[in-house]
């Protein structure tokens, strides 16, 4: 019954679970949209700390929702935690990827994805109904996101700012140079100062970077494009609709408890991002990038065979259960961590948070598409729904096989040159000397990485 004592129709409900469930990810666009008004003048880590107060305020509207018999505090609650989901996607990875040591920036970033998919892991054990997916218990479930708010905003005041922040944009060398000595438990930081340096000589002869710009200047233009495509590798792969609707695919295929196999791909899940933090820092960026995406094909044509023969062959059940845990594992070690700190790496001090901004909306926007698309795929398409995702996950290898730069164990300044360095991208006339001192600068096989990535 509703509120006002009548019942309401199936057509109704239909569309309030839509909205429901597409709002989150609404959110997530215009929380990853805002990064850049807060990082360059709150700082990375105060950025961090404030954005805390959404989740708590979220998560209260969506625990007295069931009590106020209210729908429309469910729907703003789910909104505004993905408000502060889509400005958490940004702040963290530039936090991480400014703190870590260039050795460990990308082990260090993956931290970051261990973080959602255990959150994603308890999330589905809770959602049991014999622990709080219960009809009486809902409520406590989704408040629950009120209970890890408090305790970053207890924790976050002990964590230092952003180094590179404070030395070049707020020009405080000492206290930058003070957090880096504790950061990385030396006093000799005076190479980390020196490129810092470097970076703001370099970011004071530039203007301000708008997101208008990011696609106006020549030389920002190709690690635009390059960020965006990663994201869209990220969600259009097909990985959240095995996530959305795991359990469904888990009863077409047959599997008695279908909710205990999507708790697997859960446990899988972050089995294999652990796998690749220890990967990351000895394989590199672009070649998990490409085996992740590669075994993530050959998972989903599995998975489509598997889907079409089920009826006629059992055992083709069990296959599908192992394409989905071998889809899922390929995920995590290339396309689940690496798009969201390499838009760090692609980009300089100055037009980085306009480029996290970006590719975080295009990454949102794309989860939204997937998760309002695709159960209406499914229906059209039955058992070769995965067929469309197979063939994105074949444009996403080869793009970023021709692509994608190496960044392994280089600078943000090293990765920024060799993009400036192609001579289609230059936009500013230079000096013989001026010329000849560029070329010494950068090394055409620096770290095995292509000195001039082709063009888009």
């Amino acid at each position: 019954m509703g509120r006002t004592g009548k019942g309401i129709s199936s057509s109704f409900l239909t569309s309030l679970w839509s909205v429901s469930v597409s709002i989150f990810p609404v959110g997530g666009m215009v929380g990853s949209f805002s990064v850049g008004l807060f990082v360059n003048r709150l700082g990375r880590r105060n950025s961090m700390l404030l954005a805390n107060l959404l989740p708590i305020g979220g998560g209260a509207l969506m625990g007295f929702s069931k009590l106020a018999r209210s729908y429309e505090m469910f729907i703003i609650g789910r909104f505004i935690v993905g408000v502060y989901s889509g400005l958490t996607t940004g702040f963290v990875p530039m936090y991480i990827g400014e703190v870590a040591p260039t050795s460990l920036r990308g082990a260090l970033g993956t931290l970051n994805q261990l973080g959602i998919v255990v959150g994603i892991l308890i999330a589905q054990v809770f959602g049991l109904d014999v622990i709080m997916g219960s009809e009486r218990l809902w409520p406590l479930l989704v408040a629950v996101t009120v209970f890890p708010a408090f305790i970053q905003i207890c924790l976050l005041p002990f964590c230092p700012e952003s180094p590179r922040f404070l030395l070049i944009i707020k020009k405080e060398e000492e206290r930058a140079q003070a957090i880096l000595q504790k950061l990385r438990g030396t006093d000799d930081v005076y190479q980390d100062i020196q490129e810092m340096k470097e970076e703001g000589a370099k970011m004071s002869q530039e203007k301000s970077m708008s997101i208008i710009q990011l696609f106006r200047v020549s030389k920002y233009r190709q690690p635009i494009f390059i960020a965006i495509v990663l994201q869209l590798s990220q969600q259009l792969s097909g990985i959240n609709a095995v996530f959305y609707y795991s359990t469904m695919i888990f009863q077409g295929a047959g599997v008695t408890y279908p909710v205990y196999a999507t708790i697997g791909a859960g446990i899988v899940n972050v089995a294999f991002t652990v796998v690749s933090l220890f990967l990351m820092e000895r394989a590199g960026r672009r070649t998990l990038h490409l085996t992740g995406l590669g075994g993530m094909f050959f998972c989903a044509l599995l998975m489509t065979i598997a889907l079409k023969l089920k009826k006629t062959i059992f055992q083709m059940s069990y296959v599908s259960i192992v394409a989905i845990f071998g889809f899922v594992a390929f995920f995590e070690i290339g396309p689940g961590s690496i798009p969201w700190f390499i838009v760090a790496e692609l980009f300089s001090q100055g037009p980085r948070p306009s480029a996290m901004a970006v590719s975080g909306c295009c990454n949102w926007t794309a989860n939204f598409l997937v998760g309002m698309l695709f159960q209406y795929a499914a229906m059209y398409c039955g058992p070769y729904v995965f067929i469309i995702f197979t063939a994105l996950l074949l444009i996403f290898f080869i793009y970023t096989f021709f692509q994608v730069p190496e960044t392994k164990g280089r600078t943000f300044e090293e990765i920024s040159r060799d993009f400036e360095r192609c001579p289609a991208e230059q936009t500013v006339e230079k000096g013989p000397s001026e010329e000849l001192t560029n070329i010494k600068e950068v090394s055409p096989t620096t770290n095995g990485g292509p000195p001039c990535p082709p063009l888009v």
